[in-house]
């Protein structure tokens, strides 16, 4: 059974605008995308998109050889993956080729 979590959203909903800073787009997007951290313990997560159930599984992994199994089992998998590697310099997104 899943724990819930209290949260203040009434708090953050009720509070005036003024009470947020406003940035743009490429702001957040250099903040967010393009300055990721992985701690020093993580070699690489994956994340597999499955397309057929639209569900998405992530892995993390301290090494490598564990994640390039899991990449190409996700590859030659009967299933259809996108599959998304984030490592400490960058993302790597792969899927299959459609002939």
């Amino acid at each position: 059974m899943a724990k819930d979590f209290p949260n203040n959203w009434d708090l953050y909903k009720q509070s005036d605008d003024d009470c947020f800073i406003e940035h743009t787009y490429d702001e957040i997007m250099e903040w967010k995308v393009h300055g990721w951290e992985l701690p020093s313990s993580v070699c690489c997560i994956i994340r597999a998109h499955n397309k057929e159930t639209h569900k998405v599984k992530e892995y993390v992994y301290q090494q490598p050889s564990a994640a390039d199994k899991r990449l190409q089992m996700l590859l030659t998998d009967g299933c259809e993956y996108e599959v998304t590697v984030v490592d400490h310099e960058q993302v790597h997104f792969f899927t299959k080729r459609e002939e």
